[in-house]
């Protein structure tokens, strides 16, 4: 990773009050744009089980929405954090760290996170977060329900970061598109992946993606143009989209930083066949 690389984490608050009420917030039947600007202190959650702590939450399985996962921005104060986390016995989730740190308790093991931290919590897998220090600590909570497939044992939880994983260069790209993945995309296992996708000035999907995976995209760094279903959409660090599955989509990168997402999508499970 390069000094260059950075990760916008909302600090709440409400608008001035001669502010307009036109935000760029959009909600159709196949995306939804939730741009950092309406993350106000009026919007949060908070969670029980929790301390010192509130929550936007982005996505969550409902009807006409998001199907298959959660998505949160979850701010912890200083000494605030959860000791039992997750209340869900078969989710699985992945932190990733925009600001602050956070003492993570995992398998008997502690670890220091710092912004760039990602973990993968396996389902069952015990673990406590606090803030450690003495700023607000803020990260991205993605969590899904596990979806166990016949000869398959469970995933690993592991923690590891940013910095820690080379970005993949797309072919014929010449560096300015690829992605780190944090999980190897051959590993039945792990049946959502999280990763980061990074355009430099002037990269882009130059076709409009059309597939089954839901996403949800959390822009980390920068600015670029968004193609959903037929509307090109400008984003901006702090803004979250939801893509529902067969939503076409493309992009490129607009200004002169790099454009970052860290990207959810459900993959490595055979279709389900009933509604239920």
């Amino acid at each position: 990773m390069t000094d260059e690389y950075t990760y916008f984490a909302p600090t709440g608050g409400l608008p001035d009050q001669n502010t307009r009420a036109r935000e760029r917030a959009v909600f159709t039947n196949s995306y939804a744009v939730i741009p950092q600007g309406v993350m106000s202190d009026i919007v949060v959650s908070y969670l029980p089980g929790w301390t010192g702590t509130r929550a936007w939450v982005l996505a969550r399985p409902l009807t006409g929405f998001a199907e298959t996962f959660a998505q949160l921005i979850v701010e912890v104060s200083p000494g605030g954090g959860a000791t039992d986390p997750e209340p869900d016995p078969m989710a699985e989730c992945v932190i990733f760290v925009l600001a602050g740190h956070v003492e993570l308790s995992l398998g008997g093991r502690d670890h220091a996170l710092e912004p760039g931290s990602y973990v993968f919590v396996a389902p069952g897998d015990a673990y406590s977060v606090k803030n450690s220090g003495d700023t607000p600590a803020t990260f991205v909570w993605v969590r899904k329900r596990y979806e166990p497939a016949p000869g398959l044992d469970l995933p690993e939880s592991f923690v590891t970061a940013d910095r820690e994983k080379a970005p993949v260069e797309m072919p014929d790209t010449q560096g300015s598109w690829s992605t780190s993945r944090f999980v190897d995309p051959e590993d039945l296992r792990y049946d959502f992946h999280v990763n980061i996708v990074t355009f430099l000035p002037g990269g882009t999907i130059p076709f409009a993606e059309t597939h089954v995976m839901e996403h949800g995209l959390y822009v980390l760094q920068g600015r670029g143009v968004y193609l959903l279903n037929q509307d090109w959409v400008e984003v901006s660090e702090g803004d979250f989209l939801w893509l529902r599955a067969f939503c076409p989509q493309a992009c490129y990168a607009a200004g002169r930083r790099p454009f970052r997402y860290l990207l959810y999508k459900d993959v490595n499970r055979h279709p389900k066949l009933d509604l239920a």
